[in-house]
């Protein structure tokens, strides 16, 4: 049997194959803390903490006592923005996906994954525009209303480590496959990644998987089917959970049928985070004109954004653009955004505002208006 030689040879195939569980705690089924849910609470952790230090510093327009209020605002363009969009950009079947089991709604179903940083970007933005109005206290007086812009160089300071542990949970989630890298059963190089997930999530003209392959997978997915099963799939779903809880065994068994891949969300994790939060909090050492730091943010995503759809699979029933996918077309648009935003700052007489890195005195955020 061809299944015997393979697993013989799988440690031999090179690369790391993805046993990692979406389930940081698993308490039965589908239900469960995930670490999709917990990138998010962590990211507006760490936000806010963020945005606390530069209230501190006065490199902010954000009064440090309606930092929790700013916050709130941000978190709802984040969720709201980034579901929407990717709805209404990406799925939109989902509007009239209704069933009689919990969320109700597909538009609600955020437990299965779906959300676009493009659209995400879009509702900061606009929380950004809510922030600057100011908040009201109880003696009626508002405090810290400012630019809409000058909120934005903020919130671009924010969101760079969000979108890097967003990119973490999309790997751990094994989601935003990329590109094969080797075929099942050939030598991988050391960083490609085995996503044994790929099987029942990625449409059949993205499989590599050669037809005997295939039999052999289905082959070892019927042996781990209950009585009550009525598809291959269904076993093959309780083998990954096996593999996920540390089976071994059937890890060498389904290894060398399962293609490499580049680790694109690990590598989107470096650009789409990191990266920009180095650049945006360099720009922002020093007070700036307001819009250039938000300008570096759009700029700095997009370039590190566009490239990475080359080898990065589109969402699978997502139509594109011919041969541009629909992330490089949002990415342009974010690229343009940006341009302009760093022109605009340029050729601005206003009085520059931020830089984070000296403590200054004062306090204008707290100022008072009518």
């Amino acid at each position: 049997m061809q299944l015997l030689t393979l697993a013989q040879t799988g440690a031999d195939l090179g690369g790391w194959f993805h046993d990692l569980s979406p389930y940081a705690v698993r308490f039965s089924g589908s239900f469960g803390i995930r670490w999709y849910g917990l990138s998010y609470a962590l990211a507006f952790f760490v936000a806010f903490m963020l945005l606390r230090m530069l209230a501190k510093r006065n490199a902010t327009d954000i009064p440090l006592s309606r930092a929790a209020d700013a916050m709130m605002y941000l978190i709802l363009g984040v969720l709201i923005g980034g579901r929407l969009f990717y709805v209404v950009g990406y799925e939109p079947s989902l509007l009239w996906d209704f069933s009689s089991n919990a969320p109700w709604w597909g538009v609600f179903a955020i437990n299965r994954g779906g959300m676009a940083s493009h659209g995400g970007i879009v509702g900061v933005a606009l929380a950004c525009w809510r922030i600057s109005r100011g908040f009201k206290e109880e003696t009626g007086r508002i405090i810290g209303r400012t630019s809409p812009i000058r909120v934005l160089d903020t919130a671009a300071m924010l969101t760079p480590l969000g979108l890097m542990f967003g990119r973490i949970a999309n790997f751990i989630n094994a989601e935003l496959l990329g590109a094969v890298v080797s075929a099942p059963g050939e030598h991988a190089p050391w960083w490609a990644v085995r996503y044994p997930q790929e099987i029942v999530s990625l449409p059949d003209d993205k499989l590599a998987q050669s037809p005997e392959q295939m039999r052999e997978i289905v082959e070892i997915s019927m042996m781990h089917m209950l009585p009550s099963d009525t598809d291959w799939v269904q076993g093959y779903e309780r083998v990954l959970t096996l593999i996920q809880q540390g089976n071994h065994e059937l890890q060498s068994q389904l290894e060398p049928l399962i293609a490499a891949r580049y680790p694109t969300q690990l590598i989107q994790a470096g650009l789409d985070g990191l990266l920009v939060f180095i650049c945006v909090w360099i720009v922002a050492m020093k007070p700036r004109k307001p819009g250039l730091v938000a300008g570096v943010f759009g700029v700095v995503y997009a370039l590190g954004r566009i490239p990475m759809d080359l080898i990065r699979l589109p969402d699978t029933g997502v139509s594109q653009f011919g041969a541009i996918t629909r992330g490089q077309v949002y990415s342009g648009l974010t690229l343009i955004a940006g341009i302009l935003l760093i022109v605009m700052a340029l050729r601005s007489k206003s009085d520059p505002h931020g830089g984070w890195l000296a403590r200054k005195p004062g306090s204008p955020a707290d100022a008072s208006q009518n």
